[in-house]
C-alpha cells in the first residue's frame, strides 16, 4: 500500500486537497450535503456569485474524484441532477466543522485584517 503525503511534491492527496479546499467546492459540497440531489440551477442560485462556468468546472471535478454523481434523465430539456456519492457523504462533517468555525471566527479574523492592513499602510 503506498503511502501518501501531501506536504511532498507531486503527491496526489496535494492535488484532492487543492479540489476540496477550493471556494467553489467548499460551497457546492456543503449546499449538497445541506440540501440533498439538486439541479444545477438550483446550485448556481443557491451559491450566489458563482459563475455558469465555474460552477461547471466544480462539479466535473467533483465528479472525478468521486465526490459529487450526476444524473443525467432523458428529457427536453435534459434534466440534471448531483448529488454526494458515499465517499462526498465522508466530508459533511469536516466541512460543516470548516464552516462552523469560520463564521464563529470571522469577526477576530476581520479584527486581525485591520490591524494588519493599518500596520503595512504606515510602514509604506
Amino acid at each position: 500500500m503506498p503511502s501518501f503525503d501531501p506536504y511532498e511534491r507531486g503527491c496526489p492527496s496535494r492535488d484532492l486537497l487543492d479540489h476540496i479546499g477550493s471556494k467553489w467546492a467548499v460551497l457546492v459540497l456543503g449546499e449538497l450535503g445541506r440540501n440533498g440531489t439538486s439541479r444545477f440551477g438550483h446550485l448556481r442560485q443557491a451559491l450566489a456569485g458563482v459563475s455558469e462556468k465555474m460552477l461547471t468546472q466544480t462539479l466535473r471535478t467533483l465528479e472525478r474524484d468521486g465526490l459529487v454523481s450526476r444524473t443525467v434523465y432523458p428529457e427536453v430539456p435534459p434534466h440534471v441532477e448531483y448529488e454526494l456519492t458515499a465517499l462526498g457523504q465522508t466530508l459533511r462533517e469536516p466541512l460543516k466543522a470548516l464552516t462552523e468555525w469560520s463564521v464563529l471566527h470571522i469577526e477576530e479574523v476581520i479584527t486581525a485584517r485591520e490591524e494588519y492592513d493599518d500596520r503595512t499602510e504606515r510602514t509604506r
